[in-house]
């Protein structure tokens, strides 16, 4: 991830809040609550209206949610303390997604395929219920509570100053002043992960490429299945974290014939070293190296115009190159993001390493 987003508080993360109550205060408790009722939701007023307003609805939003929560009532009430207490940790193991990414030890997640067989039923119903609930926001009851997932966008939106995807630096979002938005990725997907599909800080503005085209699924917390090992966990970087850090990134050109210039003649190498393995992750999950190497093969908005506009301004402007690389080294170090600056200052500086702007081996 280039950069972290800024986290804005809104209402609508009281959905996380209903769904927090219900899982300890409803379900964990159903072994010693005897029959599921309204009034187990007595002590917390607004989610007790929310589920009395399902109750005599019988539409298939309020009827998915209200009765999903009663049958996984009922599968909880049967369960052993040592079970319920094991449920509580991985509840919010899963939830305290900055200490996910950070791979902490002591963050011990649950997905779906670490259920035991014992607690098959258990996994099906809140994989039924965890998988759906996000879309449920704008059921109307819920929906008076949490306010729109629109206006939560709009607001993050306009706090974060986004114009381009954090997760590539190469697309553009959709921002305050646009009528429809960018999708929400499940950071932690939705279809690996219980318990925290609701949770605003595993949700994430993406453009439709990071989103629905590389990431889809893949999981930022564990490597990618190997048949002789499986997968095993590792550190990614934390949508919202809030110490600052600048991704590295050198290009070295293999040949220096640029008009036949292919993926393959294309060598990327990203830092600082002390982010390593998050870095690894990013590259892994969003595709980067493939994504990066397309822009800088890139005829008419990439690697090849980037060349041209600097050798048409060193030409018929009489611009000399050490003065465009200057320039761009200021407004990449302003503006990284802006035009893609990091990923074309880059790509030129590989250009020059290679002898690309020798005048002998320049072509019209």
């Amino acid at each position: 991830m280039l950069f972290p987003y800024t986290h804005v508080p809104h209402p609508i993360e009281k959905m996380q809040a209903f769904i927090d109550f219900i899982f300890f205060e409803v379900w964990c408790q159903a072994p010693v609550s005897g029959p599921f009722s309204l009034d187990l939701f007595n002590p917390n007023p607004e989610l007790h209206e929310v589920m009395t307003a399902f109750h005599y609805d019988d539409s298939r939003g309020a009827e998915f949610f209200s009765g999903h929560v009663e049958r996984i009532y009922g599968l909880f009430a049967v369960l052993s303390a040592g079970q319920i207490d094991q449920f509580r940790q991985r509840y919010r193991a899963n939830n305290d997604i900055e200490s996910v990414c950070a791979n902490d030890p002591a963050a011990s997640v649950m997905r779906y395929a670490d259920f035991p067989g014992e607690l098959e039923d258990v996994r099906d119903q809140l994989a039924s219920f965890f998988k759906r609930v996000y879309s449920y926001l704008d059921v109307a009851a819920l929906k008076a509570k949490t306010g729109a997932i629109d206006d939560h966008y709009r607001a993050f939106m306009a706090a974060n100053q986004a114009d381009v995807c954090p997760f590539c630096g190469i697309a553009d979002l959709l921002g305050e002043y646009h009528s429809k938005r960018d999708a929400y990725d499940h950071y932690l997907p939705k279809a690996l992960y219980p318990f925290n599909s609701a949770n605003f800080k595993n949700l994430v503005p993406a453009c439709h490429h990071c989103n629905s085209s590389y990431k889809t699924s893949k999981d930022p917390a564990y490597t990618p299945k190997d048949p002789a090992g499986g997968a095993h966990r590792r550190a990614a970087f934390y949508p919202y974290a809030e110490a600052p850090y600048a991704i590295q990134l050198r290009v070295t050109l293999l040949q220096s014939d640029i008009e036949k210039l292919t993926p393959a003649d294309l060598d990327l190498q990203f830092g600082p070293d002390d982010l390593s393995e998050k870095i690894e992750t990013w590259r892994n999950v969003y595709g980067i190296d493939e994504r990066y190497k397309a822009k800088f093969c890139g005829k008419q908005n990439g690697g090849r115009y980037w060349l041209d506009q600097m050798l048409g301004e060193w030409r018929y402007l009489g611009r000399d190159p050490s003065d465009y690389m200057a320039a761009l080294a200021w407004h990449t170090q302003c503006s990284p993001y802006a035009d893609c600056n990091f990923l074309k200052k880059a790509f030129l500086d590989g250009c020059h390493a290679t002898g690309i702007f020798n005048a002998a081996q320049l072509v019209s």
